[in-house]
């Protein structure tokens, strides 16, 4: 005899079951969120006390006429410090065009002799180990260090005077490159582009390193030459990489510093000077840190609108 159970399973254990589960993400979801901002309190602490509370206090000063070490309050004087640099400082008028000088022969030098060095040693070639180590190690070298050293190299005497007069076999007699204003500059600029170069280049490198090599294969079974190559394959590729090249050579240029500190000074002639030396000279030296305090927000204006324009020249179109 068949006895017929009207007891149906209860559907809410899968109910409750599914309930405790979602109860448990919740609380991890929490205790995660909790952890998250433990680990970032300090961050945030250290931004707030030595990032954006510095610029905060350098945008009050900048309308101050407030000096370094001074028995007198500061007085508020509105526009005064940027309507003197805008027009009547011409020291600082020399170090934009210095600046935008240096950036402009730095940027597509380190950059494109980087992306050459990458390609070279990207090679399988014996003994590129070697020469990926030799030309990072300017990067690891102190920008001090390497400024004293090629100080002592553009010397009149020095190395560079001396392998050009045997090169020209005693034709050129040598100059004091560092001494002239003509030529200053440009010394600064050959330097730093030999400091900087294998850092981009291991950029590069990076950036090679994600092209698979199916799509040169597809484009050797095509018949491309090596510049169709490298101008169809490779460049598109790395535009993500050259966007990033580009933006962290224009921020580095712009903060010229310690080069013309310790190369020249800002001479001969303020043919070296530079914005953010000025910056320093104002604020510290002469102790005017209320023009500097200006001086700072100028540059923070021209760098970020340079990032603009750079990220909406270098931005994917859709």
């Amino acid at each position: 005899m068949t006895i017929a159970s009207t007891d149906r399973p209860a559907p809410a254990a899968p109910a409750a079951s599914h309930e405790a589960r979602r109860r448990r993400r919740g609380q991890f979801s929490r205790a995660e969120q909790r952890a998250g901002t433990a680990f970032a309190i300090p961050a945030i602490v250290l931004l707030l006390v030595f990032v954006i509370g510095p610029a905060v206090v350098a945008l009050a000063m900048s309308f101050t006429n407030a000096r370094l070490i001074s028995p007198v309050a500061p007085e508020f004087v509105g526009l005064d410090n940027f309507r003197r640099a805008f027009l009547d400082d011409a020291v600082f008028h020399r170090s934009i065009l210095n600046t935008f000088l240096f950036a402009g022969l730095v940027v597509p030098l380190q950059g494109g002799l980087g992306l050459v060095l990458a390609l070279l040693v990207n090679q399988k070639l014996a003994g590129r180990n070697f020469f990926r180590t030799v030309y990072f190690l300017p990067v690891i070298t102190s920008m001090v260090v390497i400024s004293l050293l090629w100080r002592f190299l553009y010397q009149e005497e020095g190395l560079v005077n001396s392998a050009l007069s045997m090169i020209t076999g005693g034709f050129y007699a040598g100059q004091a490159w560092l001494a002239n204003p003509s030529t200053a500059m440009f010394a600064i600029v050959v330097m730093s582009v030999w400091q900087g170069v294998g850092f981009h280049m291991v950029i590069w490198l990076a950036g090679l390193q994600t092209i698979p090599d199916v799509v040169y294969e597809a484009g050797a079974l095509d018949g491309c030459t090596p510049w169709q190559r490298f101008r169809h394959i490779t460049l598109p590729l790395l535009k993500p990489t050259s966007v990033f090249v580009l933006i962290t050579i224009t921020i580095a240029a712009m903060s010229l510093f310690v080069q013309v500190d310790v190369m020249t000074g800002g001479g001969p002639l303020n043919s070296t000077s530079s914005i953010v030396f000025q910056i320093v000279q104002k604020g510290f030296e002469q102790q005017q840190i209320g023009y500097g305090a200006a001086l700072s927000l100028i540059f923070f204006c021209m760098v970020f609108a340079l990032a603009l324009i750079q990220r909406r020249l270098t931005r994917d179109k859709d």
